[in-house]
């Protein structure tokens, strides 16, 4: 019974494991850890995202939440796992080209916790007009001499929700 208990106190105790080894490039800093983030989700049509590398940018127990409004304006929210996202949206960037670009974003920190208001544009194509805009609020961790993302939390704009002004590059 000892044995068992003190097992059990160990596992409750014990640090978390970290699955994923990353580039220590990738998570240096927050300014570099998002655009990583933003460069692995960016990929041409037929190519799969880095989706290992993808990986090495979360806590395990990451979430990634997405708000939705549907046509009267109620809102909604779907939320996964960074593995269940993979299993949501890769099908779709094998078959869709996809580029995501932050452009222009504010960060505020206090000890090893940042949160960037990261303004967002969705491309098929660079060069061309984004097919979409928002907001991906993004909470980071630092910790074991890196950054982790904890949360990715996004808005699009709509036409009912624009992007306000001071969110915008150039404000």
């Amino acid at each position: 019974m000892h044995r068992t208990l003190t097992f059990l106190l160990i596992l409750l105790y014990a640090p978390v494991t970290l699955a994923q080894e990353a580039n220590p490039e990738d998570v240096s800093s927050p300014d570099v850890i998002v655009q990583t983030l933003y460069d692995i989700i960016s990929t041409p049509a037929g190519e799969a995202p880095d989706w290992d590398r993808w990986r090495s940018l979360f806590i395990p127990e990451a979430r990634l939440i997405a708000i939705s409004s549907n046509e009267s304006g109620r809102n909604s929210y779907f939320t996964w796992t960074y593995e269940e996202y993979i299993d949501q949206v890769g099908p779709y960037f094998l078959e869709n080209p996809f580029f995501e670009v932050e452009v222009s974003h504010t960060s505020e920190r206090f000890g090893n916790l940042v949160h960037r208001f990261s303004t967002y544009e969705s491309y098929r194509a660079l060069g061309l007009e984004p097919f979409s805009r928002g907001i991906n609020s993004i909470q980071l961790l630092q910790m074991d001499n890196r950054w982790w993302i904890v949360t990715i939390f996004w808005q699009s704009e709509s036409d009912s929700l624009p992007l306000p002004k001071k969110y915008l590059p150039g404000e």
